[in-house]
């Protein structure tokens, strides 16, 4: 898809989870909702809905838009957190909104360092942590942007853009994951490796703004 934006954060926490889930959705623009992602985009709408606020020293934003030219993403954070006196903030904190459980994958994490990486080039301040709040727990795990998640963020966008600048899908593998994908029923992962892509769908119900808001609000896998 067109990048004219620049590269969608949601599109590092897709190519975590399944590569080729990555291609399917922002090479050949498909998508396809299950139950676990439907419920996730209700429960984001209702984060997305609530009203900014300043209680106890932290100022509260919703779905911030956030861009980094320097590596060339945007995207949009369910809540960004300023803590300080107002107008002096002297630290900030993102909070991503997740639908299920913590899970044994980074994509999560990844997603939410780069949300980090845009605050801190748009505010030119360090960010030292941020937070996932999983709906199912309901509570927040603490995610520390150190090193090693920073480089993987960053590899990951560079992986990110290759696939999408080539503009291949990879062959399909079946894993047991896959049965939880809202995408299996188009990626078709029990035909093995010889499914590649499957084509841009014609007429899309999406033109290019459209699709580009939906990804950027779109909910976690289960």
């Amino acid at each position: 898809m067109p990048m004219e934006d620049g590269l969608p954060i949601s599109s590092l926490q897709h190519y975590i989870y399944c590569p080729r889930q990555c291609a399917l959705i922002h090479v050949e623009r498909l998508w396809a909702d299950n139950i676990h992602t439907a419920s996730g985009s209700i429960e984001h709408e209702r984060v997305d809905a609530g009203q900014g606020n300043t209680s106890r020293g932290i100022r509260i934003e919703r779905s911030v838009h956030l861009l980094s030219e320097r590596y060339g993403m945007q995207g949009v954070a369910d809540v960004v957190e300023y803590h300080g006196p107002r107008g002096r903030y002297d630290r900030i904190v993102p909070v991503e909104y997740k639908h299920g459980k913590p899970k044994a994958h980074r994509a999560d994490e990844v997603q939410l360092c780069a949300q980090a990486i845009c605050l801190e080039e748009m505010h030119g301040m360090d960010i030292e942590r941020g937070y996932l709040f999983y709906l199912k727990p309901r509570r927040r795990t603490d995610v520390l942007f150190d090193e090693e998640l920073r480089n993987l963020t960053i590899r990951t966008i560079l992986d990110v853009r290759s696939l999408i600048d080539n503009g291949e899908t990879p062959p399909a593998r079946y894993e047991k994951s896959c049965e939880q994908c809202s995408m299996i029923d188009l990626c078709l992962p029990h035909l093995g490796p010889h499914m590649k892509g499957i084509g841009r769908v014609p007429a899309s119900q999406y033109n290019d703004r459209q699709f580009s808001i939906l990804l950027n609000n779109e909910p976690s896998e289960p």
